[in-house]
């Protein structure tokens, strides 16, 4: 784990001022995150709108300065927070967007490299463990500098939903996903608790069915819930704006938390040369560790699932013009 990197002035950068851009400023604002937050879109008015609209609720509620800017205020970021390109429609999935995303992604790091000195670079945009790996390539920083949200909205919304089936608070549920943000999620079922009791122990003295049925009902209503909330409004941008706050957290406020985010594999669990969720310790210099913890084998099975998926998908985006 990396020690010596520290953090400078808190200052945050979010490139795209759509939904998710927005709500993450909104939020990284009302909750004092980050001393100084810069909107940055190629709608210029619609970055300067977005900023202005925020800075009206400030003065009751937070005290960073928040204002619309250009790539040139990349330059001594502590965090830069890339959510450009193009959101999911209704029926689609995220790794439908990876052409057209990629694409983008390639623009915007050719825009901020210029103006980059310090800082973690943190990766929204789906499909977040493609566009991870690329821009890690790109930027070519120091290991786990450049990561992405990964799977943290993920086990936010799976720790929701245990929560719900054995009608307790989320706080006293501990528990996580791994692999793709998307279909190729996987949950750690042996490593969820309650209380830190074994979900399978506390079902079994709380007289709750506990089975295969069970588990697989959770994992799929977990796995569908991003496309029913777009089907529903057509976007999700609350709960990631929320997800990143904590992460942002960590990073500006030296508040070192473990997450499932994604970040370039260098050799955790066999794996090289591809972007994936597992536990991670999430610091000033972004990803500062992998936590290499034992899984089940059906666990196993499905990260190497995932693992084949994407990489399969990389190896197509590789002959990708630019």
């Amino acid at each position: 784990m990396r020690h010596g990197y520290t953090v400078g002035n808190r200052k945050a950068a979010i490139i795209g001022a759509g939904y998710v851009g927005s709500s993450i400023a909104y939020a990284l604002a009302l909750r004092d995150i980050a001393r100084e937050i810069v909107l940055i879109d190629t709608a210029v008015g619609k970055a300067e709108g977005e900023a202005r609209d925020i800075r009206h609720g400030l003065p009751s509620m937070g005290t960073a300065d928040l204002y619309a800017g250009d790539y040139s205020d990349c330059r001594d970021c502590d965090l830069i927070i890339i959510t450009a390109g193009r959101n999911r429609r209704p029926g689609e999935s995220r790794l439908d967007l990876t052409e057209e995303n990629v694409k983008t992604m390639h623009g915007v790091v050719d825009s901020v490299r210029p103006h980059y000195t310090r800082g973690v670079i943190l990766i929204i945009s789906n499909p977040v463990d493609i566009l991870t790996q690329k821009v890690s390539e790109w930027m070519d920083l120091p290991n786990g500098m450049v990561f992405g949200s990964g799977c943290i909205l993920d086990t936010s919304r799976f720790v929701r939903c245990i929560a719900d089936y054995i009608g307790l608070s989320t706080g006293v549920v501990s528990g996580y996903l791994i692999g793709e943000h998307g279909d190729g999620q996987v949950p750690v079922w042996s490593r969820v608790t309650v209380s830190g009791i074994p979900i399978g122990e506390y079902c079994s003295e709380m007289s709750l069915p506990w089975d295969e049925s069970v588990r697989a009902s959770i994992a799929e209503r977990t796995r569908g819930m991003g496309a029913e909330i777009i089907k529903a409004k057509g976007r999700t941008h609350y709960g990631i704006a929320t997800c990143v706050c904590h992460l942002a957290d960590a990073i500006l406020n030296q508040r070192l938390m473990i997450a499932s985010v994604t970040s370039p594999l260098l050799g955790e669990h066999g794996v090289r040369g591809v972007s994936l969720s597992v536990p991670s310790v999430v610091g000033p210099a972004g990803v500062q560790q992998r936590i290499r913890e034992r899984w089940e084998a059906e666990e196993y099975r499905g990260f190497f699932d995932a693992v084949e998926k994407v990489r399969g998908i990389l190896t197509g985006v590789m002959g990708t013009p630019f």
